[in-house]
């Protein structure tokens, strides 16, 4: 049988970095081994879900490159891929349990429920089918008299007593658990909806799931599963059980301590490439000397036996700096049409390829992310309004003005506005008063960004051009100066 794997989000909002790296290594493995890759809506449980979440996720799957075989949005064999749309199935899969003896209809009230939940010591609470409300405490006929009158039931799993559960996972290896352990799970609820395991089981059967790929969460629901599969006779999938990500502290990773959701990395102008790189790599990398890989790489070197039993460190620095490599490396024709996007975002209109392209070739090195940019050097898209008062006090002296004003005329008299010209007109000036350069860089960067930081003074001058550059000085000399004299 061709390998089959499926994703199988639930739609709660949006889509948690844990669950792109999930989504991509079913997506890696698929492709490695020329197989199919489901999308399936785990939507049961209607208190969780949110309106439009099924739509966001795709679109955020959509952007990490993740395609699939089968899903919701494109159709296939295995339709309804909602489960919401599946409830008859689980009824009928769940009643068969029943006449096969792994399952019984439980009558037990929540308030009964809570009240052994309660009793139970330290709250541990396991189902006694002995002693609650039940198919074998009340018997069979009454069970039958009470549905057919329409009492609430469920249908809970009937565990065997004592017994080896034994299963083996890709990247844990075997694992053992006793079932006594194991709670008498209920797999249908009484407004008809299954629960996660009977539906995840029937559904993975029904779709065909060679290899059950996952995060390490839903280990202890394995043993259940298993039984399930025994009980139905079914053949059990291949599992692989991911390994948590965790904070810098090794805490789970939680929105606590910075974001969780992968919409939150696309609106901060993360690249795709550099995003699904640095995902791809928590918990498995299949070099110990690179860190950059193409898509198509990352598939043909994927192995789930390489991946990790130990959590994985969700360092931002690190996403950074990947980032950045992919900021250095791209051509600057491709970031100058996407930079477009998010100056015009910011409400910057009206500026050429031509300009923004110099732009980000100026100051790409001195920022983590494209957008970083106009948060770095406002100055490129508007005139300064505020002035480091801090930065002037500190190089300004009697005779700066005047100096600008030179340098404004040298400015004036030139046609060649190149970076090395101004340079060399400004230093043949300060040569002839037996200056510095530092005596007037630092003003002029003040006059022409109203910072004291930034790019180089003269590349950044290139970049403005002349008529912005004569402006801003003009206007600096005239307007600017004679207030921060009086601040000073």
């Amino acid at each position: 049988m061709s390998v089959r794997v499926r994703f199988a989000p639930s739609p709660t909002g949006y889509l948690h970095v844990g669950g792109l790296r999930t989504a991509l290594y079913n997506y890696f493995f698929a492709r490695k081994h020329n197989g199919s890759l489901v999308l399936r809506i785990e939507d049961t449980d209607r208190t969780r879900y949110v309106e439009g979440a099924v739509e966001n996720l795709i679109r955020t799957l959509t952007w990490a490159g993740i395609e699939f075989d089968e899903g919701p949005h494109i159709g296939g064999p295995h339709a309804p891929y909602f489960q919401s749309q599946r409830l008859d199935i689980y009824k009928k899969h769940a009643e068969l349990l029943v006449e096969k003896g792994w399952a019984y209809y439980a009558f037990d009230s929540p308030e009964e429920l809570e009240e052994a939940r309660q009793k139970s010591p330290h709250h541990e609470f396991k189902y006694d089918r002995n002693k609650m409300k039940n198919q074998f405490t009340i018997g069979w006929g009454k069970s039958l008299e009470l549905i057919s009158q329409g009492v609430p039931y469920v249908i809970r799993l009937k565990v065997p007593d004592n017994e080896e559960i034994r299963f083996y996972d890709i990247i844990r290896g075997e694992i053992i658990v006793n079932s006594k352990d194991v709670d008498d799970q209920v797999l249908l609820k009484s407004d008809g909806y299954p629960t996660y395991h009977l539906a995840n089981v029937v559904d993975d059967h029904l779709m065909e799931i060679t290899h059950i790929i996952r995060g390490e969460e839903w280990l202890p629901s394995v043993p259940k599963h298993i039984l399930l599969y025994k009980a139905f006779g079914w053949e059990v999938p291949k599992l692989a059980h991911l390994p948590l990500l965790l904070n810098k502290d090794k805490t789970k990773l939680s929105k606590r301590q910075g974001d969780v959701a992968v919409e939150d990395y696309i609106a901060k102008g993360y690249f795709r490439d550099a995003f699904v790189n640095f995902i791809a790599l928590l918990g498995w990398n299949p070099s110990a000397d690179r860190e950059i890989y193409s898509i198509d790489e990352l598939i043909q070197k994927f192995e789930l036996e390489k991946v990790n039993k130990s959590g994985a460190i969700f360092d931002v620095v690190k996403l950074e700096a990947i980032n950045s490599k992919y900021l250095y490396s791209k051509p600057i024709e491709e970031l100058a049409k996407e930079f477009k996007i998010w100056v015009e975002k910011r409400g910057y209109s009206g500026y050429s390829e031509d300009y923004l392209r110099q732009v980000v070739g100026l100051l790409r090195e001195r920022v983590k992310k494209l957008p970083d940019i106009i948060d770095f050097a406002p100055y490129m898209f508007e005139r300064p309004k505020q002035f480091d008062l801090e930065y002037f006090n500190k190089h300004w002296n009697p005779s700066t003005k005047e100096h600008l004003k030179n340098i404004l005329n040298l400015f004036l008299s030139t046609d060649d506005f190149t970076h090395t010209k101004l340079h060399d007109l400004v230093v043949e000036y300060l040569n002839s008063k037996s200056l510095k350069l530092k005596d007037v860089v630092h003003p002029l960067r003040l006059a022409i960004t109203g910072l004291s930081y930034g790019a180089g003074i003269f590349e950044t001058l290139e970049v403005l051009g002349k008529k912005e550059v004569v402006e801003r000085l003009e206007y600096f000399i005239d307007k600017v100066l004679p207030e921060l004299s009086k601040e000073s």
